[in-house]
């Protein structure tokens, strides 16, 4: 310790060796620097996603709002509206051809979900051991995702062409005759559904893949050495672990069949006889054929309505699923 003479009275008075006055001052400006430390910590994340959240709001939460609005008109495709409160929902709830594509939309997504995730599962099991030329055997079965889908309509159009189609020529040649794949309203949703889980597979089976390359291997070995079969591991092992991915799985496939629009419109239309026309496809017709832009709207919100319900109530099932195992 040192000594300083103070200029007032002579007074003595005690500084640290070293030191200098003023030490509780510095001593007090680290708390704000880690004070503002954390603020800056906290703001950071938001800064980085802020222009995700820019997009996401102007370009779904903002349609979604405008939608509700217009579901409480009557308006046009062009021209102004007019307040008519529930009339669009009480309209919509009376028409028959709306439950018509209500179930349409029911049959073409029990149809698609569940037989997708199977394939692709199927694939990503057998894909997921050494094959040759196994990397070129995954592609194949993916390059139908990344093609457009009216590509793959167009495709599919030609395939099941009941003139000159390769597939009622093959029926042909094995002594069975030809089937109205399009053009009947009986076989028409079972095309769609095809051409729809050929170019879903591609997609289930990369997820499947990449979740069983992330199971330990060690888990079922030591079953095979407890005498399990392929069976018993994977229905004990490899199954339970990919619960989650077939949750994921199931969500992701459910949201594409509300939403499938472009193979519908371009393979059928929505015909013959509105046997495969669902909400997305009905939406259309109402907005930009019949030109009733409310009534639409109506519709896209029940729509929305119900894609919410069914996941939150999936979630919650996966929830009770988890806290059980």
């Amino acid at each position: 310790m040192t000594e300083m003479v103070s200029p007032v009275a002579g007074r003595r008075t005690a500084t640290p060796r070293g030191g200098r006055a003023g030490g509780p001052a510095k001593r007090g400006a680290r708390p704000r620097r880690e004070a503002r430390s954390r603020r800056e910590a906290s703001f950071a994340p938001w800064a980085f996603i802020s222009p995700s959240l820019v997009l996401f709001a102007v370009f779904a939460f903002a349609p979604i709002a405008v939608a509700v609005v217009l579901s409480f008109q009557d308006v046009q495709v062009f021209g102004g509206g007019t307040w008519v409160g529930l009339q669009n929902y009480q309209t919509m709830l009376t028409t028959p051809l709306f439950w018509t594509s209500v179930w349409n939309t029911v049959v073409f997504t029990l149809g698609t979900v569940p037989t997708s995730a199977a394939i692709g599962l199927l694939l990503a099991v057998m894909l997921n051991r050494r094959l040759p030329g196994r990397g070129l055997i995954r592609s194949l079965y993916f390059l139908p995702m990344v093609v457009s889908g009216v590509a793959v309509s167009l495709v599919m159009v030609w395939m099941f062409n009941s003139d000159n189609g390769i597939v009622d020529a093959f029926l042909q040649s094995i002594g069975l005759p030809r089937i109205e794949w399009l053009s009947s309203p009986s076989w028409a949703m079972l095309t769609v559904i095809l051409a729809v889980v050929w170019g879903r597979i591609g997609f289930c089976m990369v997820t499947y893949l990449a979740a069983l390359q992330g199971i330990n291997p060690s888990l079922l070995e030591a079953a095979e050495i407890d005498g399990a079969g392929a069976w018993r591991r994977f229905s004990s092992i490899t199954w339970p672990l990919l619960n989650p991915t077939t949750y994921l799985l199931m969500v992701l496939n459910i949201v594409f069949s509300l939403q499938a629009f472009d193979v519908i419109y371009v393979m059928t239309g929505g015909g013959p006889g509105f046997s495969t026309t669902v909400l997305v496809q009905y939406i259309f017709r109402s907005a930009f054929t019949d030109g009733k832009m409310g009534y639409a709207s109506a519709v896209g919100v029940f729509l929305v309505v119900v894609l919410l319900a069914l996941t939150v109530i999936r979630s919650r099932l996966a929830r009770k699923s988890e806290e059980l195992a």
